[in-house]
């Protein structure tokens, strides 16, 4: 008899299958991922050279581009030809290129136009700490410091000057179409004062004012950006007298009771800071008090590689992180409010109502 059996299912395995070759559409798309960065190189460097603006409203010709804006005709075909690869602008022949709905907003005159924020998002210092994701992944923690010898802020003000403008007008372009939505959206039913903290300019908190006569506001957020506020908030402007302008740090302290306060898109930090500033909104208010957190929610968005690209690039400056739902609401009952409502402002940002608990 023999000394061997006969391999079956339970003592040898099947010679095992080869992995199937990846798709060719699979090994394209990745490739193209690859070279991402040449998309947003290209973007940025469109919006810098002002190229949407000096093609018009029909088919223009390379050579006509490249005389209003200065430049040699035959790169800037190339740059038009990767560009419309991805959608912005369309090749129409005869060497001439037109605008897409894509293009229309890197023009510094579209009423939503995203130039700034093309700019903001690829500034000299984001190609510097992308390369250092691995690392931030690995501890945990922004490498901002490490990078540049000083945490993000700083930098930006001290050895940054022109980014810091492209920042403010970035967040000024991004601020203003959200700002007229949330001023639709809320409810000022019962609330005589509002708060605005963090509310950089005071777009949503001037928008308040002028739609609700009775309404009186204040503005809080740090010195150098109070002092640029909205005109109709400063002294002499049209809502001056109802508006009071603090300069302060709302994770230090926020000086100002209000029936209505309204946090929009700053909560973004690591959350200790989260938690001071909540503290201090609980602090600040009497009970019963409205809080109204408005923030790009991570696994509620309809631009998730938006969203989550903005989550990385938190992680990377500041150590901070966009919100998932349940995150929201765990960090703002620990402070002590009650979370009744989290609805949609727009399919972007999500409001959560809530209230201080006696």
């Amino acid at each position: 008899m023999s000394l061997t059996a006969p391999p079956t299912a339970h003592s040898a395995a099947a010679p095992a299958a080869p992995a199937p070759a990846a798709s060719p559409p699979a090994v394209m798309r990745l490739r193209e991922l690859v070279f991402g960065a040449a998309c947003a190189a290209a973007i940025r460097a469109a919006a810098s050279l002002g190229v949407a603006d000096a093609v018009g409203d029909s088919p223009t010709a390379v050579r006509d581009a490249a005389a209003a804006l200065g430049v040699e005709p035959r790169p800037l075909r190339r740059l038009l030809r990767a560009l419309s690869s991805y959608g912005i602008f369309t090749e129409t022949g005869d060497d001439r290129f037109a605008h897409t709905d894509m293009s229309r907003m890197l023009r510094e005159d579209a009423p939503n136009s995203l130039r700034n924020i093309a700019l903001w998002c690829t500034e000299p210092w984001t190609w510097q700490v992308w390369p250092q994701l691995d690392e931030a992944v690995r501890t945990g923690r922004n490498v901002f410091p490490e990078v540049f010898g000083k945490e993000f802020f700083p930098y930006l003000h001290d050895d940054a000057p022109e980014s810091a403008r492209v920042f403010d007008k970035a967040m000024s372009s991004s601020s203003r179409q959200s700002a007229a939505d949330l001023v639709a959206f809320l409810d000022v039913t019962g609330v005589s004062r509002v708060v605005d903290i963090g509310g950089g300019q005071g777009l949503a908190l001037a928008g308040l004012l002028e739609k609700h006569p009775q309404l009186h506001g204040t503005l809080l957020d740090l010195p150098q950006v109070v002092a640029g506020a909205d005109a109709r908030l400063r002294p002499g402007g049209v809502l001056a007298d109802r508006a009071r302008l603090v300069p302060g740090d709302c994770r230090v302290d926020i000086p100002v009771e209000a029936d209505l306060y309204l946090i929009k898109n700053i909560l973004e930090w690591d959350d200790e800071s989260t938690r001071r500033t909540l503290a201090n909104v609980v602090k600040a208010a009497r009970p019963g008090a409205r809080v109204v957190v408005v923030e790009n929610l991570v696994d509620d968005s309809p631009s998730m590689r938006f969203t989550t690209a903005m989550d990385l690039l938190l992680l990377l400056n500041v150590g901070g992180a966009k919100h998932t739902r349940e995150s929201m609401l765990s960090l703002m009952s620990e402070a002590g409010l009650r979370v009744d409502e989290v609805r949609p402002v727009n399919p972007y940002l999500h409001a959560f109502e809530s209230v201080v608990e006696a």
